[in-house]
């Protein structure tokens, strides 16, 4: 996650994912870490000791990190943090993680993508804090269970929530206006989405309807989660692809159709261009979520937020949290002083100062109440929309290590659809059959 891209960034693929992978099993044998000890038994609060922290950020949340790291420091002066963004950018984090298990130079806390969680826990080198978690004072059921399922592999948890997010309309006041289509509604389906797609678009000024990422990246992927969710259907049938059902083919099938008949639908190469494009009046409405805002914000464009369109009333949507992931050097005053700080640095006082500080939405339910979130609201309106949508992530993307190049192979047919090169039946069960033996292997 980066200030200026930070949700184009935060949902795109990591290049190479795949190599990635194996990179990440060959240097723990794809074991298990082993949670017969706890990485901070023996713990001894007082002792000096040095953490690293990769915050994974850059620009105003990079100085935000140090200043917080700064502010913990003096209040535990037998702690010293050295802080780091860990890469040039966020989306290196998980190489550069991987050379250092190789190497035995990894932090003891980074922040990680989601979609990586499987990866790392397969590592063998993240701490367990499931029973850490499980105290009542650190307050774990005030984070969504999305976020929660995300950091919980196999019934370990490798790390706490950095931010929360979810997917929901933006779309284009003016834009409707002009069309005389009114606009979209919490109780919208997808075919009130299609119409007004249709509505909207406008061939001769090159204006859009909505638009859809077909990189084939998880940017690509995520977007069609909730559509499946909506029908019913599911990712995975323990580790066996399920996406390939009815309920898959259907939700492709409607954007199949927006694309490919009604041509009402910008397709976008790189992930990069659809955000910009609506920003400058050429889409009417795009699937998008509370990272957009900034951007928005800066273009000074009117908008309005709804909840995604739904199918027979179901409206769920799809959540990306990204990680504090914390790693186990054998060290348990190093193990010990990384949960403190993230517990810290996650709670609900010191979260409004992060997350809400940087445009996020709240870690934490009881956040709500703060002046701190009464501010976000009022600079980022369509905050609050964001927030109440957090009831409709009802579920998480799988967490097996396998998830990453499974999605690619769903990305891939998605893209493959929407540009009319496949039909979604056929597209989704060679995705499903490339992602047998990954998903088999995790």
């Amino acid at each position: 996650m980066t200030i200026p891209t930070r949700g184009i960034r935060r949902t795109r693929l990591l290049a190479g994912a795949a190599g990635v992978a194996l990179l990440l099993g060959a240097c723990s044998g794809g074991s298990k870490a082993d949670d017969t000890k706890d990485a901070a038994e023996g713990y001894d609060p007082a002792a000096q000791v040095t953490i690293t922290w990769w915050t994974g950020q850059t620009t105003e949340a990079e100085v935000a990190a140090e200043q917080l790291a700064a502010e913990y420091t003096k209040a535990h002066p037998n702690v010293t943090i050295k802080t780091s963004t860990g890469a040039s950018t966020t989306d290196d984090l998980l190489t550069k993680l991987s050379a250092g298990f190789t190497g035995g130079s990894y932090p003891d806390i980074s922040y990680a993508y989601g979609s990586w969680a499987g990866e790392l826990a397969t590592s063998g080198k993240t701490q367990n804090l499931a029973k850490y978690v499980a105290d009542p004072a650190f307050g774990w059921q005030e984070i969504p269970e999305a976020a929660r399922t995300t950091a919980t592999y196999d019934g370990r948890v490798i790390g706490v929530p950095a931010l929360v997010d979810n997917l929901a309309l933006i779309y284009n006041p003016k834009l409707f206006d002009d069309a005389k289509v009114p606009y979209p509604t919490d109780q919208w389906s997808w075919d009130d989405y299609r119409a007004a797609a249709k509505k909207l678009t406008n061939a001769a000024q090159n204006q859009y309807g909505t638009a859809y990422s077909v990189s084939g990246s998880e940017d690509t992927t995520w977007h069609l989660w909730p559509m499946l969710w909506q029908r019913g259907g599911k990712i995975l049938d323990g580790k066996k692809p399920a996406f390939n059902s009815d309920a898959g083919v259907g939700a492709l099938e409607q954007l199949r159709a927006m694309a490919v008949d009604d041509k009402s639908m910008y397709l976008d190469q790189t992930d990069e261009k659809y955000v910009p494009l609506f920003a400058d009046g050429h889409i009417g409405m795009i699937m998008s979520g509370p990272w957009t805002l900034l951007d928005l914000k800066e273009a000074g464009i009117e908008y309005g937020v709804a909840q995604l369109p739904g199918y027979n009333g179901d409206h769920q949507t799809v959540s990306g949290p990204d990680l504090w992931v914390l790693f186990d050097h054998a060290d348990a005053n190093r193990a010990g002083a990384s949960r403190d700080f993230i517990k810290w640095l996650t709670s609900k006082e010191t979260d409004a100062k992060w997350n809400l500080a940087i445009g996020n939405l709240p870690l934490r339910s009881s956040e709500q109440g703060t002046p701190e979130f009464a501010s976000y609201v009022k600079e980022y309106p369509g905050g609050q929309k964001f927030f109440d949508n957090l009831v409709n992530a009802k579920q998480a993307r799988p967490t097996l290590a396998g998830y990453e190049e499974m999605s690619r192979n769903v990305g891939d047919a998605i893209a493959k659809v929407l540009q009319g090169a496949a039909k979604p039946k056929e597209a989704l069960d060679d995705a499903a059959k490339k992602s047998v033996g990954v998903l088999e292997d995790s």
